[in-house]
C-alpha cells in the first residue's frame, strides 16, 4: 500500500469524538489503556494495538471495521480510485461516484477513511475535505491530492512529484499564463511520465494544453506541432470532445494572426456550432468584410441556450463594431469593451483577454489614451505580436 499510515486514522477519529463528547482522556481510557499511550494514539505517534483501537470506539459507540474482507475489498478499490485520479482516466472522476458512493461510506470507517476522504474531494468536488486536523495523519501521496483540491500546485508537485501533479501545476501556470516557458516545461515533464507510466490520457491533456500555451502566445508552428501529437491520441481515444477543442483553438489562433480565410474555413463549416464557434465565424466575417454573414452568425448565436453570459458580450461587442462603423467614438462601446476585457482576466484563462487585447488597444489609441495603452503592455502577463 502507498498509505501504510492509514492505520493511524482510528487516532484521529478517537480524538474527533472524544473532543466532540467534550470528554477527558483520562475518562475514555479507563480501564483500556494508560492516558500516555491514548495520547500517542490520537497524536497519530502510535497505531495502537486492534484491540485497544476496538475497546476505544465501542466505549465511543463510534462503528469500525476492520475485517479481512473490509480492508481486501478496501485495499482493491481505493488503489483504484487513486490510479484513475493520478492516469486523468477516466478525465472526471466523477464517473466514479456510483461506486465511490457504495463502497465509501463503510470504507470511511475503516483505517483507509483518510483515503476515502481524500478521494471525495474528487470524485464530488462539492464534498472536498475540510477537516484541517486530519492533515497530521496524511502521507505525502494523501497530502499532495489535498493541495491539488486546495489549488496549491506547486505544493502538490513538491510532495509528490509525478506526471499528475506535474499536469496540475502546468494547467495552473497555463491558465495564469504569467509564464508560458513555466507551463510547457511542467507540461513537458508531465507527458513524459505519463509516457513512460501508459497514462495514455494524461498525455493527451499534457500535449494539448502545450498546444494551448503556443496558441495564446501566437507561435503557430509549435501550436501546430502539439496539437498533431494531441489530435492523434484523440483519434486513438474516440475523444470527438478534445477533437473539437483542438480545432477550435487552432482556427482561433489563425484568427488572431490575421489567417482569417484559414480560420473562416474552419468555423463556417462547424456543425452544431457553439455561441463561441459564432462569435468567431463572426469575426472572421468582419475582417473579411462579410457583414451579412456576420450579423447572421450574430443571430444565431442569440438563439442559443447558454449560461456563459460573457461569451454573449463577446458577441454584443461584434454586433456594436458591425452596427455602428464609428464605435471608436460611441463611450458606450468603450465601457463594454473594458468591462468585457476586465472579466476575461478574472473569470477565464488569460488567453482570452489576450485575444480582446488589440481592441482594447484601439480603442485607447483612437481616444488618445496612450498612458493606457503603454501601462496595459507593460503590465500584461502575456507578450504577443500585436
Amino acid at each position: 500500500m502507498e498509505t501504510p499510515g492509514n492505520r493511524l486514522f482510528a487516532g484521529a477519529v478517537i480524538r474527533g469524538e472524544r473532543l466532540r463528547r467534550d470528554w477527558s482522556q483520562e475518562g475514555l481510557c479507563r480501564g483500556i489503556c494508560t492516558v500516555s499511550y491514548l495520547s500517542k494514539i490520537e497524536q497519530g505517534k502510535a497505531e495502537g494495538s486492534p484491540d485497544v483501537i476496538r475497546l476505544l470506539l465501542e466505549r465511543l459507540e463510534v462503528p469500525w471495521y476492520e475485517d479481512q474482507e473490509t480492508m481486501e475489498v478496501g485495499e482493491k478499490w481505493v488503489e483504484r480510485c487513486y490510479e484513475a485520479v493520478l492516469s486523468c482516466d477516466p478525465e472526471d472522476p466523477g464517473d466514479l461516484a456510483p461506486e465511490f458512493d457504495a463502497q465509501g461510506p463503510r470504507l470511511a470507517s475503516s483505517p483507509y477513511g483518510l483515503d476515502v476522504a481524500v478521494l471525495r474531494g474528487f470524485v464530488h468536488p462539492e464534498q472536498p475535505m475540510e477537516d484541517t486536523g486530519l492533515e497530521e495523519y496524511l502521507d505525502r501521496r494523501q497530502l499532495a491530492l489535498w493541495r491539488v483540491q486546495q489549488e496549491r500546485y506547486q505544493e502538490a508537485l513538491d510532495l509528490y512529484p509525478c506526471a499528475y501533479t506535474w499536469l496540475r501545476a502546468g494547467m495552473e501556470r497555463y491558465v495564469r499564463g504569467d509564464s508560458y516557458t513555466a507551463a510547457v516545461e511542467c507540461l513537458s515533464q508531465a507527458y513524459q511520465r505519463a509516457s513512460e507510466q501508459g497514462y495514455v490520457r494524461l498525455m493527451l491533456l499534457a500535449k494539448l494544453y502545450m498546444g494551448n500555451c503556443y496558441c495564446n502566445q501566437l507561435h503557430l508552428e509549435q501550436m501546430e506541432e502539439q496539437y498533431r501529437v494531441a489530435r492523434r491520441l484523440a483519434q486513438a481515444l474516440g475523444d470527438e470532445s478534445i477533437l473539437r477543442s483542438i480545432a477550435y483553438n487552432q482556427a482561433s489562433g489563425y484568427l488572431e494572426c490575421g489567417e482569417y480565410q484559414n480560420a473562416y474555413a474552419y468555423f463556417s463549416t462547424v456543425d452544431d456550432p457553439t455561441v463561441m464557434d459564432l462569435h468567431k465565424l463572426a469575426l472572421c466575417c468582419e475582417k473579411l468584410g462579410l457583414i451579412g454573414e456576420a450579423l447572421e452568425a450574430l443571430d444565431r448565436a442569440d438563439r442559443i441556450n447558454w449560461n456563459m453570459e460573457l461569451g454573449r458580450q463577446m458577441c454584443h461587442l461584434v454586433r456594436y463594431r458591425l452596427e455602428y462603423p464609428d464605435y471608436l467614438r460611441h463611450t458606450e462601446y468603450g465601457a463594454q469593451l473594458l468591462q468585457v476585457f476586465q472579466d476575461c482576466q478574472t473569470q477565464l484563462p488569460i488567453g482570452y483577454a489576450a485575444f480582446h487585447l488589440p481592441w482594447v488597444l484601439e480603442w485607447y489609441t483612437a481616444n488618445r489614451q496612450y498612458r493606457n495603452a503603454y501601462e496595459l503592455l507593460r503590465n500584461f502577463p502575456i507578450r504577443v505580436d500585436l
